[in-house]
Formats: structure tokens, C-alpha cells, sequence
């Protein structure tokens, strides 16, 4: 099996299985006790956990203390909007359900922030409804969560902006303001600093890191406001009851330490990745690229979203670039709106389902939603989100999001995996959810293209070989998933 899922998890990394091992031997032994107990093996139980969340500190720029064991990222961003319980609180449109759910749940009011058909979020919107929070509640406590990067796309947003706006505003009056991300799946692929980044809380999961599932971690900032999530013990420092694992920590521990030295490496991956992107685009050309990706071409550096080609001196004025010449060929390349892994046994859904309208989403919208669905497959894609500014963005190193018109998602994931390769569809947390992808329909509103979209999740040990067999499999199971549709492709402008 050639495994392009580490979005979804990451196999278990040998220093974290030997970590592990050594501590398992321990407890074996009668050498390792609850680390709660005083007498000697749960003293060990206690070195161990320093140990490692000294680890996790490190990685992340924090102070021991600011870390918090959980069983995971799911757990660290249901504690974070726990915290703030009927209040207001900011999530973008794309963030992960674990972040939405319980948003949904605790939030009075809930605002989702738009996010542009690249994935990025809309800072006016954040502007404009902080500049009615000053003005009628400036003395509540509210929580901006905003992701660190997206979990099907791969795109990252624009945290130090948001930083910056949140030091604005609290100086304008918003002195309870406070800032969270999910950076579940961009620790160890980039570098991440809680300090320069400005964030109150960050949530981390061991096993997207070659760690072992079952154990995660929240930084909270020394004097952020905290409520723990689960009552009934003392453990971490008391704000998070439950028999401390110490066998877990080991594991995370000896990742964590890894991980330091992890981003370098990506750089690598990153190359792989944009010669899969151009590789699908030769073989396939009408997919949908929904990652932003960089190509080199004739020495330039070009970025492709959604199918347009952005080159670094257009990046730089905020220009789209709306043709690529491949190779003898010039094809023109229509303009575009661009996730976890839904790993589905199932067999295809056969038609496409109507997406449901977002309730908050104004009649504008709407319209230009219904009006440019006729558009897609795919020629001239959709775009409404005109009023979000839209500029090139960067994504992680090991993520490329593709939709293949006339081609669905979980049929391509299907025959892929029969033929022996793991890739994904949506989010592995809904798996089994026959809704398009809600990342893919905040980008572009465009059903088809989310039904239709596969994610390929790239680890440090994906070699070339291996993508090159993808192609070779992914290329006649298109074609053939196409030829069988009932919906026709459309030509290319």
C-alpha cells in the first residue's frame, strides 16, 4: 500500500513506538505508577510527564506551564470554547468540526467568518464586527478561533494579522479579546512560535506528528482565561481531570523532539507535492487544483489555485495570471475558486446531491451561487466571493486538494485504494457524512467540485516513485469515471 493520507494520521514514528516500549517494560516491571501516587514509580510516572511537556514546550515556543495534556485536538478545541461560553466568538467558515461544533454550541453570538475562494479569511469581515462589538459590548470576553492551516486544503492563514487586528482592538477598548488556533496540522511541517504569533491558546495532536493516537496538548497563555472541560481530579496542575498517561507522553515526547527539525524537511516534500499538482494537470487537465501549489517554469516561481497560474512578480501585486503554456501546448486555463480524510468503504453515492445554502449568507451571494453553478464542470468556475479580497496564499508543504469533474470523489478514492493506494475525501472526522466537504463549499459554492475533490497528503519518507505509480493509476480510473458520468464534461474556454 502506497499511503498519501498522513493528513488523516501519520504512521507511527519508530522513536515513538521505542519511547514507548522502554516505558511499557518499566510498567511491566512494577517501576512505573500512577503519576498522582507519591511513593517512587509514580514519582518516575511524574518525571516522565515533565519530561515530555517540557518537549512539547519547546516545540512551539511556550513555557511548561503554559502546556496541557489532552487525548487530543478535538478535546484541546472543545476545552477552548468551553471557556467561553456565552460569548462571542469568531470561527471561520472552513475550520475543523471539532471547532464548529462546539462553537455552534457555546457561542452567543457566533460569527463565521467568510473565507475567499483560495480559503482565506476575510479581515473586513473581522473588522467590521469587532467595530460593532466595541461600540455595544466592550466589556464582554470574546474568543477569534482561527485555524493555523486547513485540514483539506492545505492553505494557511493569516495569523499575524489577526494578531496584529486583536492588539488594535484591544487597545481601542476590547480589553477581554483573546486569540486561538488549531494548528493540528501544520506543527512540525512549518515553524510555529506561540510567542510571535500572538495567540492566547493552540491546539496540537500527537499522532499528526508520527505520535501516538490518544494524546494532544493545549498551550494556554500565562493569564488567558481558562475553565476545565472535564471535572472530577487534580491532574494538570487541575485543570484536566483523568489518570495522567504517562505511556502516551513518551511517545509524544520523542516525536515532539523530532519535530524540531521536521519543517527543513518538508521543503523537500514541498517539491514533490507541486510535481504531483503539474503532473495531474499534463495528464488530467481539466481537474481543479484547490491547493495552492508553486511550479517552476522558465525560472519563474508560479503558484496554481484553482487553475490559474500566479506568477511571483504578478503575487506581488495581487495579480491572477490567467493562462500556463505547457510544454508544445498552450491551454488556457479557466479562472477558479478553490481537507482530513473520509476514508469511505462505501461504494459512490451515483448522482450528485444539491448542496444546501448557508442560512447567513446574504441574497447576493445567493444568487451569484445559483447563477454560476451552471458554470461548473468545470469551465468558467464560480467565484462568489468577489467582495472577499482575494490574493495569493500559501499552503502547507505535503497537501494537494484535486477535483476532477465528472469524476466523484469517494468513486476515485474507491478504485485508488483497490489498487493500492490510501488517499482521502472531506475529513476522516466525517466520514460517512453524504454532505460535500464544507471547506470546498465556502471556497468555491460549488457542490460538484466538492464531491468530486481527493486529497493527497504527502509524509517525509513519499518518494517520487511512488507518485509517478499514482499517476499512472489515477489517470485511466478518471478517465474512466468520466466516461461513465451522466454529467458531461464541459469544453475549456
Amino acid at each position: 500500500m502506497i499511503y498519501l493520507d498522513f493528513s488523516a494520521t501519520s504512521p507511527l514514528d519508530p522513536s515513538a513506538k521505542k519511547a514507548m516500549l522502554e516505558v511499557m517494560e518499566l510498567s511491566e516491571r512494577r517501576l512505573l505508577g500512577n503519576p498522582s501516587s507519591l511513593h517512587t514509580p509514580g514519582s518516575r510516572g511524574r518525571d516522565l510527564l515533565s519530561s515530555a511537556r517540557k518537549s512539547v514546550a519547546n516545540l512551539v515556543n511556550a513555557s511548561p506551564n503554559e502546556i496541557i495534556f489532552t487525548s487530543g485536538g478535538s478535546e484541546s478545541n472543545n476545552t477552548v470554547m468551553n471557556i467561553f461560553d456565552s460569548c462571542p466568538i469568531f470561527v471561520s467558515k472552513i475550520e475543523h468540526p471539532s471547532v464548529l461544533a462546539p462553537a455552534e454550541e457555546h457561542a452567543e453570538p457566533l460569527y463565521k467568518i467568510p473565507v475567499s475562494s483560495e480559503g482565506v479569511i476575510s479581515l473586513d469581515f473581522l473588522k467590521e464586527k469587532l467595530d460593532f462589538l466595541l461600540e455595544s459590548s466592550p466589556k464582554k470576553k470574546i474568543l477569534i478561533s482561527v485555524m493555523t492551516a486547513n485540514n483539506e486544503t492545505g492553505v494557511l492563514e493569516p495569523l499575524k494579522e489577526v494578531s496584529t487586528l486583536i492588539k488594535e482592538y484591544r487597545e481601542k477598548g476590547l480589553k477581554k479579546l483573546y486569540f486561538h488556533t488549531d494548528a493540528t496540522q501544520a506543527v512540525g511541517k512549518i515553524p510555529l512560535d506561540t510567542k510571535s504569533l500572538g495567540v492566547d491558546y493552540l491546539t496540537i495532536s500527537a499522532h499528526k506528528l508520527g505520535g501516538p493516537v490518544g494524546i494532544g496538548a493545549l498551550f494556554v497563555r500565562t493569564g488567558a482565561p481558562y475553565k476545565p472541560l472535564i471535572l472530577g481530579g487534580e491532574q494538570e496542575n487541575k485543570r484536566r481531570a483523568g489518570t495522567s498517561n504517562a505511556l502516551l507522553a513518551a511517545g509524544f515526547k520523542a516525536v515532539a523532539e523530532k519535530s524540531f527539525s521536521t519543517p527543513k524537511k518538508y521543503k523537500e516534500v514541498a517539491k514533490l507535492r507541486d510535481w504531483l499538482a503539474s503532473e495531474i494537470l499534463r495528464e488530467l487537465p481539466t481537474a481543479k487544483i484547490l491547493t495552492a501549489v508553486g511550479i517552476e517554469r522558465e525560472g519563474t516561481k508560479e503558484t496554481i489555485v484553482g487553475r490559474e497560474a500566479i506568477s511571483s512578480e504578478q503575487s506581488s501585486k495581487g495579480e491572477l495570471s490567467l493562462s500556463l503554456e505547457r510544454s508544445k501546448k498552450t491551454s488556457r486555463i479557466s479562472g477558479g475558486d478553490h481537507e482530513g480524510a473520509q476514508s469511505t468503504a462505501g461504494v459512490s453515492r451515483g448522482a450528485l446531491r444539491s448542496a444546501r445554502l448557508d442560512d447567513d449568507r446574504n441574497p447576493t451571494e445567493v444568487s451569484r451561487s445559483e447563477k454560476d453553478s451552471d458554470s461548473s464542470q468545470y469551465g468558467k468556475s464560480s467565484n462568489r466571493s468577489e467582495e472577499i479580497a482575494s490574493r495569493p496564499s500559501k499552503s502547507l508543504p505535503n497537501i494537494l486538494n484535486v477535483s476532477f469533474p465528472s469524476a466523484e470523489g469517494e468513486s476515485t478514492q474507491l478504485y485508488l485504494d483497490l489498487a493500492g493506494f490510501a488517499v482521502s475525501t472531506g475529513s476522516a472526522c466525517a466520514s460517512g457524512d453524504l454532505e460535500p466537504s464544507h471547506v470546498i463549499m465556502s471556497m468555491t459554492g460549488d457542490a460538484e467540485i466538492a464531491h468530486n475533490s481527493v486529497r493527497f497528503s504527502l509524509g517525509l519518507d513519499t518518494k517520487k516513485s511512488d507518485l509517478k505509480k499514482l499517476i499512472k493509476t489515477l489517470k485511466p480510473i478518471v478517465s474512466r469515471l468520466q466516461s461513465i458520468s451522466t454529467i458531461k464534461l464541459k469544453e475549456q474556454p
